[in-house]
């Protein structure tokens, strides 16, 4: 099973209303107990004000997220929308290098009629936050408002994380080679080419580019990156990038690779990620150590980009 499946968090509505901003909520103080009960998959608590035409939700806490980062951890935090309308959003705190999150911010969907309320569908999605790159998404929740017996009184629901759907499907492979060479303390990084890239344009295309960063335990070390290649999901690039890399640090190495769309109007697309080291998937450490075996001999392998 996915780990996103697996994937437990809680959600809870206060004993008393507090307001929150558009771009997020202050922590609250002062408010009645909340059962904070923990068991597999995820819980939400949340009501209606007739008087104020205002629904209540209150974000309390993640258990067990999957970690995003090479590290082993994530930067986890939750949007909010009421759908169909997704140009109001509203945002938790990043919460930093933790899988068990505690958020407890209380948000309101103000100026709702009770009718208006029962269209809408509670839309719930957690994302790591990635501040060199697009965040990404760890699970998804929806709860049709319609659903619910009695939005007047405080209701519980418990639902799994489902893997969210901007993060699904397959999307492409890299043809990565790589070349250690133990007299120069070196990694040479080889982008080839790529195949069946996920289409991020509304045309049905991408403009790829490949970005890399050296990382040495959890600190960016060096940046490069390919030219862009125009409309093409079977992109060639053929760029080799030299990294150094001294021997006593190999083993807390790790060479992520982005492929990206590259967009004019707003921010850049990630299309999928490879994370090269000791400590990666099964395919990744394959080629770590096939390097190490064979120094000064490109060793090529093609890898399935991953969200």
């Amino acid at each position: 099973m996915d780990v996103g499946m697996q994937t437990r968090w809680i959600l809870g509505q206060p004993n008393n209303t507090l307001s929150c901003c558009p771009r997020g909520s202050e922590d609250d103080d002062g408010e009645g107990p909340i059962s904070e009960r923990s068991w597999g998959g995820s819980s939400s608590l949340f009501g209606y004000s007739f008087q104020d035409s205002t629904l209540t939700v209150k974000i309390l806490k993640g258990q067990e997220l999957p970690a995003k980062d090479f590290s082993g951890t994530s930067d986890p935090f939750v949007k909010l929308y009421l759908l169909p309308d997704k140009k109001h959003k509203l945002e938790t705190k990043v919460k930093r290098k933790n899988l068990n999150p505690h958020w407890n911010e209380t948000f309101l969907f103000e100026g709702f009629p009770y009718e208006k309320v029962r269209e809408r569908t509670l839309y719930l999605q957690v994302l790591d936050f990635d501040r060199f790159s697009r965040n990404d998404p760890i699970g998804e929740v929806s709860i049709p408002l319609n659903k619910l017996s009695d939005l007047g009184h405080m209701q519980t629901f418990w639902k799994e994380l489902k893997p969210c759907m901007d993060g699904a499907g397959r999307r492409g492979d890299l043809l990565v080679s790589l070349c250690y060479n133990p007299t120069a303390n070196t990694i040479t990084v080889n982008i080839i080419k790529a195949r069946n890239l996920k289409a991020m344009d509304i045309g049905g295309t991408s403009d790829p580019y490949v970005k890399l960063w050296l990382m040495h335990k959890d600190k960016r070390i060096e940046k490069k990156k390919t030219v862009t290649i125009k409309r093409c999901l079977n992109p060639v690039f053929n760029e080799s990038f030299p990294f150094e890399v001294p021997a006593h640090v190999l083993r807390e190495t790790t060479i992520i690779i982005t492929v990206m769309d590259k967009d004019r109007l707003s921010r850049n697309d990630v299309i999928g990620k490879i994370y090269l080291s000791w400590k990666s998937g099964p395919a990744e450490v394959k080629h770590w150590k096939d390097m190490m075996g064979r120094p000064r001999t490109n060793v090529a392998q093609w890898h399935a980009l991953k969200a």
